[in-house]
């Protein structure tokens, strides 16, 4: 690929002077041709394309590293269909640990992942983020389920076995590093019977991952029961390697601020998310993602400010 950056670099010297798209392009084609009849995939569609690809990651060292490890389709959809530096780096990021194929990241994209991993983080308690410090990396505040196709109003037991139905699609929805154990899985604690509604493990965490279904809005009793769960599954379940239990509260609902005072004084490591059995409106979530940006941004000088007032004079 030596003849490739060389190029590169001639053709954008070039392009500070000339305009793009002056024959530079179509002579570099013809070029690459005549004199290196072995190299395939040189066309003049193919070199615009590695062109943007050049431009897009120059001079970025901590991308770099990324792009060398997908192949180059799926580079070019990731360059194609994502406009910010940091929606590129996060499904780079994403493909690479999730081994997604063409196919997978094209679907995470039109399903606005990175929408909806910025604008809703995960709501974990600090216990979790504690235990397991990736642990928000690895869990979302919403899971979406649209494959399930349940009619409005169902049941828990309903849910749940859609879920198991969907198995493969719904640990695709976790995550690669999720390993499904069991439904109903039997806890007992004293002479009585207990059944967690699912059971996975996740291999980088080294953890159980207990799943309890609620098809009604998060209510903080809900917490006190999971919790008992993953007490059972530390005492009588959980190997002697592993590290402590996971317990994720899956409802069709939440708030987040009663959310956020349930788990300020949760003793386990816990979080709560929503299930989604339709796909959000995607331009809703960029528009709300360019909202989400300029607030940030108009928050920075602010502080400065803020800052500047304080300082001795």
């Amino acid at each position: 690929m030596k003849i490739t950056a060389y190029q590169w670099r001639k053709t954008h010297d070039t392009n500070e002077t000339a305009a793009w798209g002056e024959g530079v392009v179509e002579q570099l084609a013809r070029y690459i041709a005549r004199q290196h009849a072995d190299l395939k995939g040189f066309t003049r569609p193919n070199l615009f394309r590695m062109r943007q690809f050049y431009e897009a990651y120059r001079g970025e060292e901590k991308v770099s590293p990324l792009v060398r490890q997908l192949p180059w389709t799926h580079n070019l959809i990731i360059l194609s269909r994502c406009k910010l530096p940091e929606e590129r780096e996060f499904y780079l990021r994403l493909a690479i640990r999730e081994q997604w194929s063409k196919r997978e990241l094209e679907r995470q994209i039109n399903r606005a992942l990175f929408e909806r991993a910025v604008l809703n983080p995960p709501k974990v308690s600090a216990v979790l983020r504690q235990l397991h410090p990736s642990a928000e990396t690895i869990f979302k505040d919403a899971y979406l389920v649209d494959f399930l196709a349940l009619p409005e109003t169902h049941s828990e037991d309903e849910l749940q076995r859609a879920l198991v139905a969907n198995l493969r699609r719904f640990l695709c929805e976790l995550g690669r590093d999720f390993c499904f154990i069991g439904e109903q899985y039997l806890l007992q604690a004293g002479r009585e019977d207990f059944r967690l509604d699912l059971l996975f493990f996740h291999r980088q965490l080294q953890a159980l991952v207990a799943f309890e279904l609620k098809v009604d809005k998060f209510r903080p009793a809900h917490l006190g029961q999971l919790e008992f769960y993953l007490e059972a599954l530390d005492r009588d379940v959980r190997k002697p390697h592993e590290r402590p239990s996971i317990g994720v509260l899956l409802c069709a609902s939440k708030d987040d601020e009663v959310v956020e005072y349930a788990l300020s004084r949760a003793l386990s490591p816990a979080l709560v998310a929503e299930y989604q059995t339709y796909l959000p409106d995607k331009q809703l979530l960029q528009a709300k993602l360019r909202e989400f940006y300029q607030l940030a941004a108009a928050a920075v000088p602010a502080r400065k400010t803020r800052g500047r007032k304080g300082e001795a004079p």
